[in-house]
């Protein structure tokens, strides 16, 4: 059983699987996902199915919005109504959302100590880093431990995403600087990457068939990780399944990692990245 002396919150955006989060005791505080004058919170009033499905007829482009101060606050106390005596929250980058603002705002008003840091990351490239705060604090880590072993694991992420089109990563504005970049050339499959140094957005070398932009994501992911060591590694998926599947066979007959499993993102994401959109995020053990 998981020692509540020190809690573990992160957001929606983690794509962490529900068993393991509930497994190790992680409080996810939900973004929204606006369409119209709708407002859904991610992973309770909408899952990322309904979303993917909903999200290619809807005329109007759906929007996010990062959690009030006040639903960090109401964890914040619940883990101190819990047993907690301090609190350990990773975010999503803070250079594509404000929900790490939320995290600090609501510290100030906490009934215990708050460290809030910044995931530089999001879907499993944030994910990842609370599991590995997750299994030192099962082994015994303190908070200083916890937030090293996730820097650790920060530091050496690495996450592609194909795109099946441009049309959204237009729309979403938070990844701009990637969108200006392949702007100018039509009926591509963009190809982006998460910069782990700073939680920013670049551009890799797009593809013209969705076969070609797989076969273009897989390469460029295994020529970015230390393949001689032992990796984690998730296939995420718009709502392209089979797809996924078929990736992440491919990565496990190959590579052979110590961890692999697949994962669909978060639709807070998705508003930004478009229905089958592919990826591949993980680390090496370092």
């Amino acid at each position: 059983m998981t020692s509540p002396s020190i809690a573990l919150i992160t957001d929606s955006t983690c794509d962490i699987p529900a068993e393991w989060i509930k497994q190790y005791d992680i409080t996810v505080v939900p973004l929204s996902i606006i369409f119209g004058d709708q407002v859904y919170q991610d992973g309770v009033d909408m899952t990322a199915e309904q979303f993917y499905e909903r999200l290619p007829g809807e005329a109007n482009h759906p929007t996010t919005s990062q959690p009030a101060p006040k639903a960090f606050l109401k964890a914040y106390q619940q883990a101190a109504a819990n047993g907690a005596s301090e609190i350990l929250v990773i975010t999503i980058s803070s250079a594509m959302s404000g929900t790490i603002q939320s995290a600090r705002n609501a510290a100030e008003e906490s009934p215990i100590p708050v460290y809030v840091m910044d995931g530089k990351n999001n879907s499993m490239g944030l994910g990842w880093q609370v599991i590995t705060a997750a299994r030192a604090r099962e082994a015994g880590a303190g908070l200083q431990e916890m937030i090293s072993a996730a820097e650790s694991v920060q530091k050496n992420m690495v996450y592609y995403i194909s795109l099946d089109t441009i049309d959204y990563l237009s729309k979403g504005g938070r990844i701009a600087d990637a969108a200006r970049f392949l702007g100018s050339v039509l009926n591509i499959k963009p190809l982006i990457f998460v910069k782990a140094h700073n939680g920013t957005v670049g551009a890799s070398i797009p593809a013209r068939s969705r076969k070609s932009a797989i076969e273009g994501l897989y390469k460029e992911f295994f020529h970015h990780i230390d393949v001689n060591l032992p990796l984690h590694i998730t296939v995420l998926h718009n709502n392209a399944l089979q797809e996924a599947r078929d990736l992440a066979e491919r990565v496990r007959q190959e590579y052979n990692p110590k961890e692999l499993f697949i994962s669909i993102v978060s639709p807070v994401l998705g508003v930004h990245t478009g229905p089958r959109a592919l990826a591949l995020c993980g680390y090496a053990e370092g």
